[in-house]
């Protein structure tokens, strides 16, 4: 079932860039075998668990079946390479050289599987003056750019509070695999596929976060960034999202917050002019924001189409209309640790619908 179906990948990866790249394509149909040692993948310990299993680690090894194996024993490589001799796809997020000194080096695999994508996931590339260092999300958001455009009204630089790097590093590299697996179908070859977490910090954080520094020649003037209006609103009883782009969108706004006389002040007129103004504006927006509570600000923003919706707690999201809608979350039997809730596959296939409960994350077991 799903879009990948028949497509097999070894993971030999650990914590969440290179796991969750591979659950991507375990949930489009791939069948994957997750390799770990007896000590297990380090996101088994990450949150709350039960035995060896962390609610972090099922959400990015679910539909994955188990091999634990001892890359340093012969018997038990034998059994890796049986795995990646009748793969598609190998996914490892080794530090640079790692996986060579294994004999698992993209060239040893290609010599016995020359059909085989295989993905190298690192922090910083394989080349350069950081390429054998340690990566973590909270470093690569430092050295990418994401911190210093999270800075508040302090100036101070922030992280986003998420493994977001790590995350969208797994992105990435499923859709480079899949990519990859496209060219196969014409070129009969695989290859290799290296994917850094820097790379793709940058390279994600840069639209709008460095668009001041794209031009070159003859530059214009710098705009304001994106975070000195990035902000939420405090309502009565809670929080609010709000944007107005588009002047229709503003008018909207202006309605929904009762003060339709705020679309025709000449300080916010256009948004650069409530950019320009926006200590008036802020000031002027948050007395009206403060006199509703959520629900009724969420309810008039959507009855006067208003881009906007209520800051949801994590209990919240559980019971969010659009959210049981669009059926967001599927519960696994997961045996003896009782059923687990995850969020379920966000693509949707018309022709070929990935399977909507996936079976669940393997346990630590010698026999896979």
């Amino acid at each position: 079932m799903g879009p990948l179906k028949g497509v097999r990948v070894v993971d030999m990866s650990q914590v969440i860039s290179g796991p969750l790249a591979a659950a991507w394509l375990a949930d489009q149909g791939a069948d994957v075998i997750k390799v770990e040692d007896a000590k297990g993948d380090p996101s088994r310990l990450i949150g709350p668990r039960k035995h060896d299993m962390s609610a972090l680690y099922f959400a990015v090894n679910r539909g994955k079946q188990g091999l634990v194996a001892d890359l340093k024993s012969k018997e038990d490589c034998a059994r890796v390479w049986a795995e990646i001799e009748k793969a598609d796809v190998l996914v490892q997020n080794f530090r640079p050289g790692v996986a060579e000194r294994l004999g698992f080096g993209y060239e040893a695999v290609a010599a016995r599987n020359p059909r085989l994508v295989y993905c190298s996931i690192s922090g910083f590339g394989a080349h350069g003056p950081r390429a054998k260092s340690r990566a973590y999300d909270s470093v690569v958001q430092a050295l990418a750019g994401f911190a210093a455009c999270q800075a508040g009204p302090s100036g101070e630089p922030e992280l986003v509070r998420s493994y977001v790097c790590d995350k969208v590093t797994a992105l990435i590299a499923s859709q480079a695999i899949t990519a990859a697996l496209f060219s196969r179908t014409n070129t009969g070859k695989g290859q290799h596929v290296e994917v850094a977490m820097f790379d793709v910090a940058l390279a994600f954080n840069w639209p709008e976060g460095m668009w001041n520094q794209a031009f070159l020649d003859n530059p214009p003037e710098p705009s304001p960034e994106v975070s000195t209006s990035y902000r939420l609103w405090q309502t009565r009883d809670g929080h609010v999202s709000l944007s107005a782009l588009q002047q229709v969108e503003f008018e909207a706004l202006c309605r929904a917050v009762d003060s339709p006389e705020l679309y025709h002040d000449p300080r916010f007129a256009t948004p650069t002019l409530r950019m320009t103004n926006r200590v008036a504006y802020r000031e002027i927006m948050e007395a009206k924001i403060a006199s509703f509570t959520t629900a009724e600000l969420d309810a008039r923003l959507a009855h006067e189409d208003a881009p906007g919706g209520r800051v949801n707690l994590r209990e919240d999201l559980l019971t969010d209309p659009q959210a049981l809608e669009n059926g967001n979350f599927v519960e696994i039997d997961a045996a003896d640790l009782g059923r687990v809730r995850t969020a379920r596959h966000p693509a949707k296939f018309g022709s070929t619908p990935v399977n909507p409960r996936p079976h669940a994350a393997p346990r630590l077991t010698k026999k896979g």
